[in-house]
């Protein structure tokens, strides 16, 4: 019971956190509680693999034991790279074959390549998508965002 009392006094970002997440891909992932925001959106679009191993790639490169690097790789890679792995992530043949030729001798950089795809396609395709979809719509309403806030957050979205 405890637990479920300790999810619920979690703290809500702020209206001004969440008008920072639409100045860039990098604000947004830089919060949890952004994360957690584009986790949703990505899980309606069934893409919240990219997020996923986002984060996971993050988590990796902050490992000091090389034995500890070396089972996060291979988690990685059997989550995320290998084919049919439960949440494969969408990367090309020359790159997954990359990391798959290395996999047994793992360095800080291993996934860099493919982190690079994934975050790219994530910034270009899904961010500006998550900008104008009804999840960060109603965070920014239910948040005490003003509508001039909301329709500046909206202009952000369809500016060159």
């Amino acid at each position: 019971m405890k637990q479920g009392i300790r999810r619920a006094d979690r703290v809500r970002p702020t209206p001004e956190e969440i008008m920072v997440w639409s100045e860039s891909v990098d604000s947004l992932l830089a919060h949890k509680s952004g994360q957690a925001a584009f986790r949703t959106f990505l899980k309606k679009e069934f893409s919240d693999e990219n997020i996923d191993f986002w984060l996971a790639c993050e988590d990796y490169k902050k490992t000091k034991s090389a034995t500890k690097l070396a089972s996060k790789a291979k988690k990685i890679y059997s989550e995320f790279i290998k084919s049919n792995a439960p949440k494969e992530i969408n990367i090309d043949f020359v790159t997954r074959e990359a990391i798959t030729r290395n996999i047994g001798t793992p360095t800080h950089s291993s996934f860099d390549m493919a982190q690079e795809v994934i975050y790219s396609l994530m910034a270009k395709d899904c961010y500006p998508r998550f900008l104008r979809s009804d999840t960060y719509l109603e965070l920014l309403k239910s948040s005490g965002c003003s509508s001039s806030e909301i329709t500046q957050s909206e202009e952000r979205v369809t500016s060159p």
